[in-house]
């Protein structure tokens, strides 16, 4: 265990950085998949083909297949995905302003991909929500926006909150992928230098790698379990 001792700054470091990935791609999914599941119960049939097509093709794809379209095909079209790079958002992500792009693209990547399965836990909390509701609204004049807005939205984030957790859950998990597209510094790239530059042993290591995700994803399962339990009590 020294080794996790003596590396513990690199490990500290690249807990901060896989946090900070966590939480820009969980933002980035929650707002695609909020839109898709809009176009999926849209009343319009393009609308509403555009958000299945999108679901089925991110939903089927493996992830390594996305990442590698987003890092390698971004730059082909001429993006280094600089619209990533906000004015005081970037203070606080500062790898957003960094020379090299991998973190944004591992943003987009994550993002994209986990928001197909935002979608469809946003969408069964759609389901769950009374038709009698939404005809009600309808009724008394509110638009389909209005409706979505005010009546329905509202209560299937509600009922979404436990699968979408589990979605952001699995999202962490994915996110060990990005060390292996160019992102320096993350958990799964620290490790990967201790293990190959330093020479240092790899058992200890990866458990300093699944140390630092376990601190990030048992206290949102722990808190999901507890938002389960009050759910269920409350029925």
């Amino acid at each position: 265990m020294s080794v996790l001792i003596d590396n513990l700054d690199s490990f500290a470091k690249g807990f901060w950085l896989t946090l900070q990935l966590c939480i820009l791609s969980a933002i980035g999914a929650l707002v695609i998949g909020t839109i898709v599941a809009v176009l999926r119960i849209s009343p319009l049939p393009p609308l509403r083909w555009l958000g299945t097509t999108y679901v089925n093709v991110f939903r089927n794809s493996p992830l390594t297949i996305v990442f590698f379209m987003i890092v390698f095909g971004l730059p082909v079209l001429g993006s280094n995905a600089e619209f990533l790079d906000v004015p005081g958002l970037n203070l606080i992500f500062t790898r957003l302003d960094y020379d090299l792009p991998y973190f944004r693209f591992a943003v987009i990547a994550l993002s994209l991909y986990t928001g197909a399965f935002v979608c469809e836990a946003i969408r069964s909390g759609i389901n769950a929500v009374s038709p009698g509701q939404a005809e009600a609204a309808r009724a008394i004049g509110l638009t389909f926006g209005q409706n979505l807005r005010h009546v329905v939205l509202p209560q299937a984030w509600q009922a979404s909150v436990v699968p979408l957790g589990s979605v952001i859950i699995a999202m962490i998990k994915n996110s060990a992928l990005a060390g292996f597209f160019g992102l320096v510094g993350d958990l799964s790239q620290t490790g990967y230098d201790l293990v190959i530059s330093k020479g240092e042993p790899v058992i200890p290591v990866f458990i300093g790698i699944a140390a630092g995700f376990l601190i990030l994803t048992m206290p949102l399962g722990l808190l999901l379990d507890r938002v389960e339990r009050r759910t269920v009590k409350a029925r």
